[in-house]
């Protein structure tokens, strides 16, 4: 993401993580809004990090399902703040759900499988 303006990371519980990013102009579409590739690739990023830190300091794990459902637009400016939520862990899978908010605004949900490699 470093590429996309860069993404900030938290931690909030062995479950549940925070990420956010600041939407800049090389993130719309043009119509204006937010483009949809850069809110799915802001919920890969950030619940595959969730992944990863939950599975432990040395794991890694890859996106093998990701289903967005796109609910609201964002525009230059708008600080997005992301949600992970680590819903299930096997030894070899990883089941997430996420959101992205603008402030009270619902922009984006997403579920997920990641991989254990």
């Amino acid at each position: 993401m470093k590429h996309n303006g860069g993404l900030e990371f938290r931690i909030i519980s062995e479950s549940d993580f925070q990420f956010r990013a600041k939407v800049q102009d090389i993130h719309l579409n043009p119509g204006g809004i937010t483009h949809g590739g850069f809110i799915m690739s802001l919920l890969d990023s950030g619940m595959g990090t969730a992944a990863h830190r939950a599975l432990g300091a040395n794991a890694r794990a890859a996106t093998i399902s990701f289903d967005v459902k796109f609910i609201s637009a964002s525009r230059t400016g708008d600080l997005l703040l992301g949600t992970a939520k680590v819903l299930r862990k096997t030894r070899s899978l990883v089941f997430m759900q996420g959101e992205i908010r603008c402030g009270e605004q619902l922009l984006a949900t997403a579920e997920g499988i990641w991989k254990v490699l």
